[in-house]
């Protein structure tokens, strides 16, 4: 993308990033001090500066926060595999040979397992949640369908 404009136009301040990802200004320097997000530029003064790498960055971890419901923890770990990844990418054109290209390919795979692992843990976590509220499911219709037969017999629920 050619972009003809003024470098510092090219990024946003942090009320503007703010409001464009439908955070405050204290989150955004909440994941920076947590290493969610690297410091961002700084224009003359001391103003944060989010670029569009930035911004996508805050997306996803809006993403793994509000769709996932991952702890900062884990978002973090997310976050820091797709650097690796990332650095791999750019790393890989200049790798001499095969074999240095297997070895970055087993960095990115090793990382990718690992990201792996945290959502299958999630999704074990909440099959079992699920499956828990699936088994109160059942004794609440084994419980309407006998007070259906035996109208008048209502005990207490035992949730």
């Amino acid at each position: 993308m050619n972009d003809d404009r003024p470098a510092t136009e090219r990024y946003l301040q942090i009320g503007e990033a703010a409001d464009r990802l439908g955070l405050t200004q204290r989150t955004l320097r909440y994941y920076e001090e947590k290493g969610l997000l690297k410091p961002p530029s700084r224009m003359e003064g001391g103003f944060r500066l989010y670029s569009a790498e930035d911004i996508e960055r805050v997306q996803r971890i809006k993403e793994l926060r509000d769709l996932l419901g991952f702890s900062l923890a884990d978002i973090k770990e997310m976050v820091e595999a797709e650097d690796v990844k990332a650095q791999v990418r750019a790393e890989w054109n200049s790798a001499a040979d095969a074999a240095e290209k297997a070895e970055k390919l087993r960095k990115a795979r090793e990382v990718t397992v690992a990201q792996i692992a945290i959502i299958d843990q999630k999704m074990e976590q909440m099959a079992a949640m699920r499956a828990q509220l699936a088994g109160r499911m059942e004794k609440y219709e084994a419980r309407l369908r006998e007070w259906e037969r035996e109208p008048g017999a209502v005990a207490s629920p035992r949730a």
